[in-house]
């Protein structure tokens, strides 16, 4: 059984106030002509202490958003730049989002509640600040089964239709609309040092830089480590534990991001914001998830790469208060520590123990190979080793035998087939909510998924954060 969130009280921690003046603009949010609740993540209120609301508050904050009590007077847009397909875009920031809220959860870990489709904003460009329902139901899918199977993932906290009919070239329109808020620990993202480099503003990346070894708490560097001692330096040591962490999580989900930009990275380490993810049909490195990515620049085998190089971004933003040396010097740690964190990530799903980094490696490349020559997916392939309980020969049978299995007796690893998401099953979905108003297949779907995450039992521990003292 994996671990349940734990319930909190209502802690309201409006921290990003030390930062506001510059780093957002105070927004309204859009005045929709209705709000329709559709989804409330109940596994999720107890931990922040929101679980006693009933439907008209719960609108009142997550349809029309009023304030939560002391907490943010008014929604903040933050401002951000970022590498778009590695292309530098200054024109960015929260075109159709917002900080809501900050809170403290049951960890003392500081929380945000950041929305999407919540209107036009300074940085909307041309666009119409919203959100199709079709998004929002994706993003709920998306963010459920990342979370069953172990990746650090924003939470899809509240979807509320709101009633506008909205055109778009990606989907049939005019389609419905959606306010969608997520939980998680930061929109802090690189993009966000990118625009202070830019900007060359030393004394707010001095303090963005301190703010998030305050609230973001993570370990030291290693002993040897050039610099260690430096805040801009430490920093980038975390980021680059959690975001190796992070891409090694995609790669044992089989889960293809889509659009890896720098400003779709926080120094959290956790994976949000959802556009045109995939999950693998087959294991295909070449395999992506964006019908514009014609390059194959955020391909399923690239993610690592992608992550790797977003991190260099965050090394070079922060020359701004550092030396090079011991900037390249934490880069250089990304592979190692995303090779360890496949490993042990991989067996975990696999449901086997974990035998050294460079046994487990070896079994990874056979696993691998064997998926590719078998044209098997990993959700599939998954479910049939769990706990070494498929009839294995050959050299996966031979890479299998020395390990010793984990508990397999939860009720999901009897069933037919394991859980998957692949493309057809998303647009099932959405075609019962489109064309009939039938909410019950993601009802269903999201049971079902939860049950996964409870059979595969407590996920690896996201590394790069320590415990709040």
């Amino acid at each position: 059984m994996r671990a349940e969130p734990q319930p909190s009280s209502y802690i309201a921690d409006p921290a990003i106030l030390e930062l506001a003046d510059w780093l957002g603009s105070p927004v309204e949010p859009a005045n929709f002509p209705q709000t329709q609740l559709r989804f409330r993540n109940d596994r999720w209120t107890k931990s922040v202490g929101l679980d006693h609301l009933g439907d008209e508050d719960w609108l009142r904050h997550f349809g029309r958003f009023e304030p939560l009590p002391d907490n943010l007077p008014q929604p903040l847009a933050l401002k951000y730049h970022g590498h778009q397909f590695r292309v530098y875009n200054p024109d960015i920031g929260d075109g159709r989002g917002f900080l809501f809220a900050q809170l403290r959860g049951a960890d003392g870990r500081l929380l945000d509640l950041g929305t999407k489709g919540s209107g036009q904003t300074p940085y909307s460009r041309a666009g119409d600040g919203r959100l199709t329902l079709k998004g929002a139901v994706r993003e709920i899918l998306a963010t459920e089964m990342l979370e069953a199977l172990g990746v650090n993932t924003s939470k899809t906290f509240s979807v509320v239709e709101t009633g506008e009919q909205l055109m778009r070239g990606d989907e049939p329109s005019p389609t419905r609309s959606a306010v969608m808020t997520r939980l998680n620990h930061s929109h802090i993202r690189i993009g966000t040092f990118q625009r202070l480099l830019a900007l060359e503003e030393t004394t707010q990346m001095e303090a963005l830089v301190a703010y998030c070894l305050k609230h973001f708490p993570g370990p030291t560097p290693p002993e040897d480590a050039p610099g260690r001692d430096e805040p801009a330096v430490v920093l980038l040591h975390q980021v680059i534990e959690r975001l190796a962490d992070l891409a090694a999580s995609y790669m044992v989900a089989g889960f293809v991001h889509g659009v890896l930009n720098t400003d779709n990275m926080n120094v959290t380490g956790e994976s949000f914001d959802y556009g045109p993810w995939r999950w693998l049909p087959t294991w295909d490195p070449s395999f992506t998830a964006a019908y514009f990515d014609h390059g194959g620049l955020y391909a399923f085998g690239r993610q690592p790469e992608a992550l790797h190089w977003n991190c260099g971004q965050l090394a070079v933003a922060l020359r701004l208060l550092a030396d090079s040396e011991p900037l390249v010097a934490a880069m250089n740690r990304f592979g190692e520590l995303y090779m360890a964190a496949v490993a042990r990530r991989w067996c975990w799903r696999l449901g086997v123990e974990p035998r050294g980094t460079e046994a487990d490696a070896a079994l990874v490349s056979v696993c691998e190979k064997h998926m590719r020559e078998m044209g098997e997916g990993p959700d599939a392939f998954f479910f049939v080793h769990r706990s070494k309980r498929g009839d294995a020969d050959g050299e996966l049978g031979e890479a299998l035998a020395p390990y010793r299995a984990a508990d397999a007796q939860h009720e999901y690893w009897s069933g037919m087939a394991p859980q998957s998401l692949l493309i057809d099953e998303v647009e099932a979905i959405w075609a019962a909510i489109d064309e009939s108003d039938d909410w019950k297949p993601l009802e269903e779907k999201i049971v079902q998924m939860r049950q996964m995450g409870d059979a595969l039992g407590p996920a690896p521990e996201a590394q790069g954060h320590s415990p709040i003292s």
